[in-house]
């Protein structure tokens, strides 16, 4: 089993669509969680909406720190994924390494911010499409990992394959 923690700024929307995305596609394999630099504190209401709607339980969802997942007693993260640009410039913390393991795979899956951003830095709830196509990208990006023999990859193999599957997804719908 391992660990995938997907980050972006405000794991409100992006990240918390991949948590649930990888956690429902392959229980037992992977254990998916999400978090933030900056969680905004709630999931916007419309990712969640759209989860409901495809069939995800949204009950343990929640935004928050990437602080939770970076000190003594957290989870070993096998991979850490940014799905935002911001959260991708950021200085990451220094995530626990694993003795068997080592240090987490690092990868980038920008997606666009299906809320959108106003001058003042709040969210912008639009519309439900924005969320339709991040969710999309998403799942086709969680499916070519699924795809991996990752058991059978070193883990600089595995993470270049992440990294692959972020730079052959950008800009598709």
């Amino acid at each position: 089993m391992r660990n995938v923690l997907f980050l972006c700024t405000a794991n409100s929307a992006r990240s918390i669509l991949a948590e649930a995305i990888l956690r429902d596609a392959a229980p037992g394999r992977f254990t998916a969680f999400s978090a933030g630099s900056t969680p905004r504190g709630v999931p916007n209401p419309l990712a969640l909406q759209l989860l409901v709607a495809k069939g995800h339980d949204t009950s343990g969802l929640r935004s928050k720190s990437w602080d939770e997942f970076a000190g003594e007693g957290s989870p070993t993260m096998h991979a850490v994924i940014t799905v935002c640009d911001n959260a991708k410039a950021e200085s990451c913390p220094i995530w626990p390494t694993n003795p068997e393991y080592g240090h987490p795979v690092q990868a980038h899956w920008g997606i666009p911010d299906p809320a959108g951003v106003a001058a003042d830095g709040t969210h912008i709830d639009r519309d439900l499409s924005g969320f339709e196509i991040a969710y999309r990208r998403l799942t086709q990006r969680v499916q070519a990992m699924l795809a991996l023999e990752e058991d059978a990859l070193t883990g600089r193999e595995w993470r270049d394959a992440l990294i692959r599957i972020g730079r052959q997804s950008e800009g598709a719908t």
